[in-house]
Formats: C-alpha cells, structure tokens, sequence
C-alpha cells in the first residue's frame, strides 16, 4: 500500500522530470498541458499554489522542506531549482532565479551528487543575477 509520504515523493520525482524536459526544451506534451498538471502537483505537493510558494522568502521554503523526512530533502531541493529556475528563464525572474540558485546549491550538498548540469545552471544563474 502506498503511503501519503511515497505518494508525494512520486509527486516530486514526476514534476521534477516534467520540469528537466522544459527546462531542456524537449516537452513531450503540450505546454498548456503541463501547466495544468503542474498546478496540480504543486498544490498535491505542498498543499499551495506556486503563487503562494514563490510569495514566501527562502528560509521560509526551507523550512517548509526541513519539516519533511530527511531523506527526501534532496528531491525537494532539486525539484524546487528546477521549478524556479524554469519560472525565473520564462518569467525574467531574477527573484526566482536567486531562489533557484539557492535550492540547487542545497540539492548538490543533500544529495553529494555531482551534477554538471546542475552545476552549469548555477554557473548560469550567477552570471545572470550580475
């Protein structure tokens, strides 16, 4: 039986690859379709809107993540760069794209993965936030 935390996990997984595919520009389904199914996920997710997620500071997001079990920080850290740093390319964020910045860098650290191209957006992002 699937608990509440596996079912959310999925969750997390299953955004951050349809957010990898945008960020790639190689989206399987239309646009419009994955921003239905991206407000679904974000509210199955963290039970808000991305409007009422990206309102809040860093630190709150963070600790928003640290609430949940350790072991899966490293998924919503990498999820979270990646929705920010798609919404910050799209939108000329620069808020967004500090945000991402932050929650790749925490991703790479929770995870002790080495991660190029996690580590060329964040390459990317400095230079843009110059």
């Amino acid at each position: 039986m699937i608990t509440d935390k596996e079912f959310t996990l999925r969750l997390i997984r299953q955004l951050t690859q349809a957010l990898e595919k945008l960020i790639l520009d190689k989206p399987e389904e239309s646009l419009m379709q994955k921003e239905l199914d991206f407000d679904s996920l974000m509210r199955d997710i963290f039970k808000m809107s991305f409007t009422e997620i990206s309102s809040k500071t860093k630190e709150e997001i963070i600790e928003i993540v640290k609430e949940r079990q350790e072991r899966d920080h490293k998924d919503y850290y990498e999820m979270l760069g990646n929705l920010f740093y798609f919404k910050g390319k799209t939108e000329n964020n620069k808020d967004f794209l500090d945000k991402a910045k932050t929650f790749y860098e925490l991703y790479l650290q929770t995870s002790g993965i080495f991660a190029l191209p996690v580590i060329n957006r964040i390459s990317e992002i400095k230079k843009a936030l110059e």
